[in-house]
């Protein structure tokens, strides 16, 4: 009898099969010997060169050196208005930092990636530098100097047409005190007749004044060839996250969703403000708290309004550094409002937590709101909105009274296991050799992509690579995730599976 044909492009029709119970059943030394047949057979196909790294784990162990590996810090300090994010904008190589033709735009330290002939940095725009400052103003002077602290070397940042001010003096004193490595930028110097003023810049002590126009690119390449020549090989001040240490969690959601809310239940204190107006919070705000037992470190992140590309301001800074402490966390809680429809601002925010790679829960937020009405619609906005994210654990809570937040340690812990979770290539290529002769790929123009050999190559999401003769269906690749997904507990966690089609030896392309 013929298997059932899929109905739909998830193939969720297939039909009962035993492939558990036949899987279970197996020995070690059934699952290993099966994968070395399989490992074998590859030997029949054209492999490319870096198909050997996959096969032999050696991807597991590079992953490893690059967990360990903190690039060097290059931190971009200056008074207010000299170009900085401009400059920061000409490396990176992508509009990302905020420019105004105002003073006081940057207010905190923002981290971007950046890479030079081959070499990779962090590179961290500061808000402008203030003598004697004041207020909010002093705050972003001393967020300037936190960023040379931490730093291994420094980029200063003068206006070349206006040249070296008392402020400019004020900032020189300050470097010094630090000690660093400090390269001088003297920034705005568009042509040859401005050149002069940036030769009047050798009297701040810094060496030679590098010519640069950040808004044209004219001599940042000069410049970061300097830059490399400053910079170790690895930061000596970078923090990465310790294996064994407090497990990082981003709260995120909409505003006014009731993250702060729930870090302060979670905290037992006021820890971050809470108001109705909402985006009251614009910086991450961290915070070690014991649950379950156990010390976790969660981040509080701005809500996020709208499209980053369509923010301006303080929310498009909000967004920077909210997509920063998601890249830094290790799982997401995305916070939903019960007693509001289902947006497509929810479903940004779950894309993101997705595109990051982060472990998964919902917290479905004031459960105490929630008439009988309103659950029959939420009910179907789960059913039909959350479909893609069926597979991350949930829990109904009240940020603000704090019920049934001890839930939020279970579905911590799943998701995270999960997320950590590695599957043995025996386990796997059992996994797939049953499941496929249960449910075999359909028929497209009269072939059949096998799989030939799967492996998994890294976790933290788990990251699957299957050997093929063709390219799998989209529908087929997201049956065969969901059925890895019900093996073996690969709850609230993206799992990602990556094609290599080969053909075999001899066979004309």
């Amino acid at each position: 009898m013929s298997p059932i044909e899929p109905q739909g492009d998830d193939f969720r029709e297939y039909g009962e099969d035993d492939v558990a119970e036949r899987l279970a059943a197996m020995t070690e030394e059934e699952v290993d010997a099966r994968a070395a047949s399989l490992r074998a057979g590859l030997a029949d196909y054209d492999l490319e060169e870096d198909d050997s790294a996959v096969l032999s784990g050696e991807d597991w162990e590079a992953l490893a050196e690059e967990d360990d590996f903190v690039a060097p810090v290059l931190a971009v300090v200056g008074r207010p208005n000299v170009g900085k994010s401009t400059l920061v904008n000409r490396i990176i190589g992508r509009r990302e930092a905020v420019v105004e033709d105002v003073p006081g735009v940057t207010r905190d330290r923002v981290s971007y990636e950046a890479e030079w002939s081959g070499v990779d940095f962090t590179l961290v725009d500061t808000g402008g530098w203030e003598v004697d400052a004041k207020g909010i103003d002093r705050m972003v002077a001393d967020q300037a100097e936190r960023a040379v602290d931490v730093a291994d070397a420094v980029l200063f940042v003068v206006d070349a047409t206006v040249g070296a001010t008392a402020t400019d003096e004020a900032v020189v004193k300050m470097l010094r005190r630090k000690g660093k490595p400090v390269i001088l930028v003297a920034n705005k110097v568009d042509g040859p007749s401005t050149e002069a003023d940036a030769a009047a810049l050798w009297s701040l002590g810094f060496g030679q004044p590098w010519p640069v126009s950040s808004l044209h690119g004219r001599g940042t390449g000069d410049l970061l060839d300097a830059v490399l020549d400053e910079l170790p090989e690895e930061s000596a001040y970078g923090d990465p996250l310790p294996e064994g240490g407090p497990r990082r969690v981003a709260l995120l959601g909409r505003p006014n969703v009731g993250k702060s809310s729930l870090l302060n239940q979670l905290a037992g204190e006021e820890r971050v403000v809470v108001n109705e107006v909402a985006g009251t919070t614009r910086d991450p705000v961290d915070e070690l708290v014991e649950l379950g037992g156990r010390t976790w470190r969660f981040v509080d992140t701005a809500g996020l309004r709208r499209r980053q590309h369509m923010a301006q301001g303080a929310d498009y800074y909000a967004s920077l550094r909210t997509a920063t402490a998601l890249d830094k966390a290790e799982v997401a809680v995305v916070l939903l409002a019960v007693d509001e429809v289902l947006s497509e601002q929810d479903q940004r925010i779950l894309q993101q937590v997705i595109d990051a790679g982060r472990a998964l829960v919902l917290a479905f937020n004031k459960w105490d709101l929630l008439d009988e009405d309103r659950r029959r619609y939420l009910e179907r906005e789960i059913d039909q909105d959350l479909k893609h994210v069926e597979w991350a654990p949930s829990i109904n809570l009240s940020a603000k009274t704090g019920w049934h937040k001890d839930k939020l340690t279970n579905a911590l812990d799943i998701a995270l296991e999960a997320w950590d979770r590695r599957i043995s290539t025996g386990k796997l290529n059992a996994f797939l050799g049953e499941l496929v002769a249960a449910h075999p790929h359909p028929l497209r123009g009269g072939k059949q992509p096998r799989i030939l050999f799967g492996t998994q190559v890294s976790a933290r999401p788990p990251k699957f690579v299957l050997f093929t003769t063709g390219f799998l269906d989209p529908g087929y690749r997201r049956f065969i995730q969901r059925r890895l997904r019900e093996t073996f507990d690969f709850r609230g966690t993206p799992i990602d599976i990556q094609m290599r089609v080969r053909e075999k030896r001899g066979r004309k392309r």
